[in-house]
């Protein structure tokens, strides 16, 4: 009887786990890099750049829509590079941050929008698509 429970628990995570390794996740989301934001930027890409701070509840909402439109395949090319606002001054004046809750975005070398302290769903979206035309 224990043998058979077993099995029928090992059998549902054994689908559970096919069905999550076949759905993924856009954005390709990683700590800010100077010499991965160049290469990302030479290859072309489509890249948004996140600059936050953890303590920032503007932060956290935006990243609350990026959530949302994280599993869209549609944005599956963008590279999500995040920049922490209290520890990557470089990074910050390299792109002329000057807040937190600051969304860059990016084709290749070209900045094709840029926002702060925008936390609507709309914009966000139509932020990143412009990376992506």
């Amino acid at each position: 009887m224990q043998a058979v429970r077993f099995i029928k628990i090992a059998a549902v995570a054994l689908v559970a786990a096919a069905a999550s390794a076949g759905a993924g996740w856009a954005f390709d989301e990683k700590p800010f890099d100077a010499i991965a934001f160049a290469a990302a930027q030479d290859a072309g890409k489509p890249i948004l750049v996140d600059a936050f701070a953890p303590w920032c509840p503007v932060c956290k909402a935006q990243q609350q829509v990026l959530g949302k439109l994280q599993p869209d395949a549609k944005y599956d090319a963008v590279t999500v590079f995040k920049i922490d606002y209290d520890n990557q001054p470089d990074a910050l004046k390299s792109l002329d941050v000057r807040k937190q809750s600051t969304l860059i975005a990016f084709k290749g070398k070209a900045e094709t929008g840029r926002t702060v302290g925008d936390t609507k769903q709309s914009s966000i979206t139509a932020l990143i698509d412009s990376a992506l035309n």
